[in-house]
């Protein structure tokens, strides 16, 4: 995808870029070396996992150029700091396509996964867990000597049990096991009523084109429907409360392992209804703290990137000691 060029102001300071990138959307935030958020945005989602093939790779690459094409007219970028969904490391055409979007030094451009950077956003290492559910689902863990630990986050395929997507399907798998028994019967369903007209269809054919074509942040967002029909449907109302117990159930597995520590509960799912987060606390034994948080992950990363920028600035000048005046 082609892009003509922003032309920005070279004599201004760089900027620092953070992105949150998901499997529903990827959200961006500049902010100036001292660590000022001076703008922000959207894209489309993306997952490290796309990375393992031609067809992934071109899709990212056409996001990230689609986002410097945003950033641009804000100014130029000095330092790059991402958190994305799937990273482990592995994918390291990432970082590299980062780079080259950017026209930056590999040195200036740092890849994470996404919920690294939402927990120490919201914990100091070694202090608490943090639960995620958005289109997928994990529990997090830094321990005191910066290792990343986890519970889920197994993917759409094996588990991510809690997740917009998995609530979807669990909906879906719900309404089409009726329709085997009783064709129609979706018609007296508010919560299959709700879902049809967001995926604007009510037929097998199209449901099956929807879910095996579209993508699993489009398939996630079918959630939105289930929650809406919560309070007028027994069925989606008993699917939120399992998703809140499936997400327990990750907080009280790094509970197991590593101690009781405080919970704190993030992503798009906990918006959904109050009974998700509700559930989750019931789960939990007494004494064992739960916080709900809208960690905006973008924004630390556009932090974190800032504090690269004046680390780099720092070495600068120490590589240049400033001149003796003439004796």
């Amino acid at each position: 995808m082609h892009f003509p060029s922003t032309s920005v102001k070279t004599s201004q300071p760089p900027l620092a870029l953070g992105l949150d990138a998901g499997g529903t959307q990827t959200r961006w935030a500049l902010a100036t070396p001292d660590g000022q958020i001076a703008a922000s945005g959207e894209l489309t989602g993306l997952s490290a996992l796309q990375a393992g093939h031609a067809a992934g790779l071109d899709a990212i690459a056409r996001i990230f150029a689609e986002l410097a094409h945003s950033v641009a007219p804000h100014g130029r970028v000095g330092a790059i700091h991402a958190g994305i969904t799937g990273y482990g490391g592995e994918a390291q055409a990432l970082p590299q396509l980062l780079a080259h979007s950017f026209a930056l030094p590999a040195a200036s451009v740092c890849v994470k996964n996404d919920l690294e950077i939402a927990y120490l956003d919201i914990f100091e290492p070694g202090s608490g867990y943090l639960i995620y559910a958005g289109t997928g689902s994990i529990a997090a863990y830094i321990d005191q000597q910066g290792q990343f630990q986890r519970a889920g986050g197994r993917g759409y395929l094996l588990d991510d049990g809690g997740g917009g997507f998995w609530i979807a399907r669990e909906a879906l798998r719900h309404i089409w096991r009726q329709e085997d028994e009783q064709p129609g019967s979706w018609r007296h369903s508010p919560m299959a009523r709700k879902l049809f007209a967001q995926m604007d269809c009510s037929d097998w054919d199209a449901t099956r084109q929807f879910i095996y074509q579209r993508s699993r942040g489009e398939i996630g967002r079918l959630a939105l429907a289930v929650a809406a029909a919560a309070d007028s449907d027994a069925i989606a109302l008993d699917i939120l409360h399992r998703a809140g117990q499936e997400l327990a159930r990750l907080g009280m597995a790094l509970c197991t392992r590593y101690g009781k520590k405080p919970l704190t509960l993030s992503g798009r799912v906990p918006e959904l209804h109050p009974v998700i987060s509700e559930t989750l606390r019931s789960c939990l034994p007494a004494g064992l703290s739960l916080q709900l948080s809208t960690c905006q992950a973008h924004l630390a990363a556009a932090r974190l990137a800032a504090k690269q920028l004046r680390k780099h600035r720092l070495n600068q000048k120490a590589s240049f000691p400033r001149k003796r005046e003439p004796m």
